[in-house]
């Protein structure tokens, strides 16, 4: 079987309290009163033939309402989730941005379950700049590693 591959970005500043990383919460019911290991870089799924970095910048607009910075990016790495997807994220340092809000795409899930009832909800639903030690408490576990590769 074939590896899932998705691609993300990753920004970084160095701000007063050191190194911080502006990441997003997962939308939807299931991630409504979760904070740790409920956040994710925007990122998303990418075919064969298509360039990942390509696609880690079209995912970001997607997830976030906002074109990713035109910035200096450089290939972090490929970091694999127990599932066996493999995610290949791009980071750059991004000192000036600070979006007020995102504005991401949507996902309709039947909500409440078994209810019949379908209901729109967002992909992610707010992001933050974080210090990489929260990001490290709050981030999916699979994400965690790029924290390291980021110093």
């Amino acid at each position: 079987m074939a590896s899932v591959h998705s691609a993300g970005i990753l920004l970084y500043r160095d701000g007063v309290v050191g190194r911080e990383v502006w990441i997003a919460h997962m939308g939807g019911p299931y991630w409504a009163r979760k904070e740790d290991h409920a956040w994710s870089i925007p990122k998303g799924e990418y075919l064969d033939d298509e360039d990942p970095f390509d696609a880690a910048r079209r995912e970001f607009v997607e997830e976030t309402g906002i074109p990713a910075p035109s910035l200096a990016y450089r290939h972090l790495g490929v970091y694999r989730y127990s599932s066996g997807k493999l995610l290949t994220v791009f980071a750059a340092e991004a000192p000036d941005f600070d979006p007020a809000n995102i504005a991401s795409n949507t996902f309709d899930l039947e909500w409440p379950p078994r209810s019949g009832r379908m209901q729109s909800f967002p992909e992610l639903d707010r992001a933050a700049w974080v210090t990489r030690e929260e990001a490290r408490r709050i981030l999916v576990s699979a994400q965690a590693a790029m924290l390291d590769d980021l110093m």
